[in-house]
């Protein structure tokens, strides 16, 4: 990781929907701040010593990337993840911050674990946020302490990996949330429908022998989530949307002004459940793949603004999680190293321009969590990607940076990626001579 008094980043195209910027032009970092975008003909001032200049060549410069869902796994897990490799891994996908989820051990539900995190993250390659457990050690009974949390350092809270059963908590989740300014984001799982399913419920299940986790076990919590969020008046959040009634009831309750967000996964728009025909665990996940129908209309919400974010739900797990028999297996998938290829291919097809992609993977992020970045405004801290749309690549397990490679894109030929990414004007990934 390198940090430089300042570094030119020249013709490159700048795009930036919270400036409504889209032009090519170059971009100069100065202390790790943006000091100015100009082009040829508006440079007139000097430009400072011992400067570093990258000609981009018309590559895509665009605020650094936001994954408001991740699992790093540190504390406790660290043979699956850590925050050095994770955030690593963030940094070569683009990402200049990541928020990490609390189902750690022991879990982030108090400020001491709250307070670790950070302190292992002051040299991490991305900026890492924390987001604290909704309820006392996930287990779905008592409310942890939201201030607390808040206070130091977290930006959200979840109970994410587990479902608020309770619905009555939840009510008083999303209360108590507003006292503190503090996003409350939903895992919306019926367990009692979900409980011992190990992929989507119906036809290929059967064939598979497999036990199915129905639509329903989503739909009935989102259904419950957003009739509390409007009960309350309370923002809500909601993790990992994947059918086709799920974004139905938000598409409505948003057209009613109820105050809610939503994100997928590049997964629920790239991958059917065929893609477990072959007892692939790396294809497993919770929520499972769901069927063609479903992934047209993930397509669609986040083509109409239905769908806020695309977050990665980073879930790395070693071969001791993945490599056992189907149903056993551990869900998740890594994904911080393949969300820009795979949301690059929504662009290709025509579902969504260039502003778009930025509003899903950086701005949109960074107005719901309520952190630093999203933009590339004029004396913000030097939060940025370069991306190349043109970049063709054969995912190879030997390059993948994350700890764990649990990917079901392994092999696959992808187009689009980050080659460089600069964080508060450290240059954390570096891949523009490869």
């Amino acid at each position: 990781m390198t940090r430089l008094q300042a570094i030119l980043l020249e013709n490159g195209r700048i795009i930036d929907p919270v400036n409504r910027v889209d032009k090519k032009a170059s971009l100069l970092i100065e202390k790790g701040k943006i000091k100015a975008i100009f082009t040829r003909r508006q440079k007139t001032s000097p430009l400072p010593k011992n400067l570093l200049s990258i000609d981009l060549q018309g590559k895509w410069i665009v605020p650094g990337l936001i994954d408001m869902h991740v699992h790093l796994r540190e504390p406790g897990e660290e043979h699956k993840e850590t925050i050095e490799t994770g955030t690593r891994a963030a940094a070569a996908g683009g990402f200049t911050a990541v928020a990490c989820m609390p189902n750690t051990n022991p879990v982030n539900d108090c400020q001491s674990v709250t307070r670790l995190i950070l302190e292992k993250a002051e040299n991490a390659s991305a900026r890492v946020y924390p987001v604290g457990a909704i309820s006392k050690g996930l287990q779905g009974e008592s409310l942890a302490e939201f201030g607390e949390m808040k206070k130091a350092g977290a930006v959200a809270v979840t109970d994410d990996g587990k479902p608020v059963a309770d619905s009555q908590l939840m009510r008083r989740a999303l209360e108590y949330s507003s006292n503190h300014n503090i996003m409350v984001i939903s895992h919306s799982e019926d367990f009692s429908l979900s409980r011992n399913g190990a992929m989507n419920e119906g036809v290929v299940s059967t064939r598979m022998g497999l036990r199915g986790i129905p639509n329903l076990a989503e739909e009935v919590m989102v259904y419950r989530d957003l009739a509390l969020a409007e009960y309350t008046g309370c923002p809500i959040h909601l993790a990992h949307i994947s059918t086709q009634e799920s974004i139905r009831l938000i598409r409505f309750a948003k057209q009613k002004g109820n105050p809610v967000t939503a994100e997928t996964a590049p997964h629920y728009f790239s991958l059917t459940e065929e893609a477990v025909k072959d007892y692939d665990t790396n294809a497993k996940m919770n929520p499972p793949l769901r069927t063609q129908k479903d992934l047209e209309a993930v397509i669609k919400a986040i083509s109409d603004g239905t769908i806020d974010v695309i977050a990665t739900d980073h879930a790395p797990h070693s071969v001791l999680e993945k490599d056992i028999e189907f149903d056993q297996a551990a869900n998740g998938i890594i994904g911080l190293e393949t969300s820009v290829p795979l949301t690059l291919a929504l662009f290709r097809k025509g579902y969504i321009d260039e502003a778009r992609l930025v509003e899903l993977l950086s701005a949109n992020p960074a107005k719901i969590l309520g952190v630093k970045g999203g933009s590339l405004s004029i004396g913000s801290d030097a939060d940025i990607a370069v991306i190349d749309p043109e970049y063709r690549f054969v995912l190879h397990e030997k390059d993948i940076i994350s700890k764990s490679k649990n990917s079901p894109f392994i092999g696959a030929q992808l187009q689009g990626r980050a080659l460089l990414t600069i964080c508060a004007g450290r240059i954390t990934h570096n891949a523009l001579s490869a």
